[in-house]
Formats: C-alpha cells, structure tokens, sequence
C-alpha cells in the first residue's frame, strides 16, 4: 500500500487537525498509507455540500445528524464490513454515552466516534469554590455580570434542547410536537431570563477564549460544549476547570445535547479499503488513549475517559464531566433536521432578541420540525 495516498477533510481547531495530523503520520509509518488533511470551520462545514465534500475526499470527519442527509445522498460507504465483528463490538463498548450508536443510521454503522462531546459546564476554579451545582446558583452568578452562554446558531437550540432534557420532557424525533408546549415555554422563558444580548453572536470558543482571558469577571458557563483545550495547562493564560451541567431539575445531569465528530468514508473513495482501515485504527482505544489524545484530540473512546495519564494532563476534564457525557441525548438525524437546526435556532434568537411570547415561539419551532421531514410522517430510521 506504500503508494496509497488519501485525502481526508476535518475541522480547522487544534482539537480536530491535530490528531488527525499526528496520527496520520504514525499510520503512515506503520502502514506506508499517506493521508493529506484539509480543514474547514465548522460554519463552513454545515453549509458546503456534502457530495462536494464526498468527491473530493476519502475521509470526511462528520457529526452525527448530519448522518441521515449524507446516506440519503449516498455520499457515504458504511464501516460495518464482513470479517470484523470483532473490532466493532470494542468500539461500541467504548463508547462513551451514546456516541457509537448515533452513527448507526437505518442499521448500518456509517461513523466511528473520534470525538465525543456534549453541553457540559466551564468554570473558572481561582474565582469560585466549586462549579453551580444547580441553575439557582447559575442565576445568582448570571446577576452579578458573571455568566456568559453561547447562543449563536446553533447553539441557542442546543441549550433549549439540553434544558429540556434536563427537566425531563427531552425533545421527540418524530413529527408533531417535537417539543412539549408547556416545556418549552418554561425554557424559553428560563433562556429569556439569563441571555444577555452579546451572547447571541458567540459560540463555544468565543465564551471559552473570553473565559481562559486576564481580567476576565466571567466565572462561568453553564451549557457549553466541552473543549479539553481550555483544561489543559498553558493553552491560554487562564486554565479552566470543567463540569457537569448544573441542575434545572431533580434528575441530575441528564440531557445534554450530545456532540462531537466520528470519522467517515466517502463512497466515491477509490482507495475505501485503506481508507475504512485507517477509521478503525484511529478510533480504536489503544490510539485514541495514546497519539490522539497525546496530540490534543478530545477522544471518543471511553480507554481515553478512563485513563489516568489522560484526564492528568487535561484537569481531570473527562471525570469531571462523565456523567453529563453517560446522560446525554442524541439529536434527531433525518435528511432535513441540518436545515431544521439552522432555522430553529434563528427562530430562537429572533425571540429572544424581539421579546416574543413564549408559546408563539415554541409553536414556530414544531411547525418548522414538521416541515423538515421530506415526506409527512416519514420514519426516523434511527439506530
């Protein structure tokens, strides 16, 4: 295989190139195989055209409901091939939550989780004690000038999603009420109370890097996708501690929308051998507990979450956040919920910023999620 090269496409963070960089050039050491990554942002990645993307590369890093479009455009060649049953009953064993089966779209695997992630809380341990263990104390936090939330698409109907999980009336796949009226009022109520206007123009990074800053007064953000970037001594002057999600009910940290990216195979690969061989390497335990995370990856699989040497070097991050990650819920996956997600979370934002009745927003938002199914009552096809 020495002169096999590949082409793979991954996101433009230091946690998603990377490790794919640095494993890479182990594989390649090991196998003669060359992989040449192209990165994107991940605004980028949601609008470019999936076929685009399948025709120009032979490994393409994808989260998961993104699953349901690419397959029905047949972009995608499935993982689950004959003779190695074995080596995927270790990677759906070391998910960690639900990763591994939110690849499983209509009964066949299409990704292998590489990274897993989910809402969880940042916190700033040289100005508190502890993180808020409850949304009281968020608030009381928030008060005092010292909360700042991510909200802009699509991370606005990510904390309606994971507030709503968490009070126990998580959202529903299939059309009609996808989410409970009463519920959601209640959230975007609680979503009204705490968002300050900047936070509608800032994503995860954006809160985090003002977070990890000198002279910061923000202390914490309670639902925020986790980068074990930020955990990790000497990345920004400023290290944060990260947590479980604070409780807007009595069941804990339950029903973070979950994260992260797996690693797929383009169907019009002409290389999918060697390519389905470097996903199942990459996203086995023995790799992603060593050179990826070693590289500053944020591991999919549970070998890395467990491992002392990993969570030392990272804060105990993954630890500290397990729980959340072990409960999180899966977005729904249909061809049609990328669009959903983007015109829902705008429909969020325009109410938060134009002081919208509650019920009339939650309403716009089952409507919309009525619309994105290509045909009316159409099956999820979920794993």
């Amino acid at each position: 295989m020495s002169d096999v090269t590949l082409k793979g496409m991954t996101w433009s963070h230091p946690r998603g190139y990377d490790p794919m960089v640095a494993c890479s050039g182990l594989w390649k050491q090991e196998t003669g195989v060359t992989i040449e990554w192209d990165k994107r942002s991940l605004q980028d990645f949601e609008s470019f055209p999936i076929e685009d993307l399948a025709r120009a590369y032979d490994l393409i890093v994808i989260d998961h409901p993104h699953v349901g479009q690419i397959t029905a455009e047949n972009c995608l060649a499935p993982l689950d091939v004959v003779g190695r049953e074995a080596e995927r009953a270790a990677l759906a064993a070391g998910s960690v939550g639900r990763s591994y089966p939110s690849y499983n779209w209509q009964g066949r695997q299409w990704a292998f989780p590489i990274d897993t992630a989910a809402q969880v809380q940042a916190w700033r341990s040289d100005m508190l004690h502890a993180a808020p263990a409850n949304w009281a104390e968020v608030l009381d936090l928030a008060r005092q000038g010292r909360v700042l939330l991510p909200l802009r698409p699509p991370h606005s109907l990510m904390m309606f999603y994971t507030l709503a999980g968490n009070l126990g009336r998580p959202a529903v796949e299939e059309p009609g009420d996808h989410i409970n009226p009463d519920m959601g009022g209640r959230v975007f109520e609680m979503m009204r109370e705490i968002a300050a206007p900047a936070c509608l123009g800032m994503d995860p990074i954006d809160v985090l890097e003002e977070m990890a800053s000198s002279g910061t007064r923000i202390a914490c953000a309670p639902l925020v996708y986790g980068y074990v970037s930020y955990a990790i001594a000497g990345f920004r002057s400023s290290r944060l501690a990260f947590a479980d999600i604070p409780s807007a009910g009595d069941a804990g940290a339950v029903g973070s929308a979950l994260g992260g990216t797996g690693i797929a195979v383009s169907a019009f690969s002409k290389a999918k051998k060697a390519a389905i061989d470097f996903a199942y390497w990459v996203a086995s335990g023995e790799v992603q507990r060593g050179p990826y995370a070693s590289a500053g990856g944020q591991p999919g699989h549970a070998a890395a979450w467990d491992d002392a040497a990993v969570n030392a070097a990272a804060g105990n991050f993954y630890i500290d956040t397990r729980a959340t990650l072990e409960a999180a819920w899966v977005r729904p996956r249909h061809d049609g919920y990328m669009a959903f997600q983007q015109a829902a979370s705008d429909r969020i934002n325009l109410g938060l910023t134009e002081k919208h009745d509650a019920g009339r927003v939650v309403a716009d938002l089952n409507r919309l999620f009525v619309k994105s199914f290509p045909t009316p009552g159409a099956a999820t096809g979920g794993a």
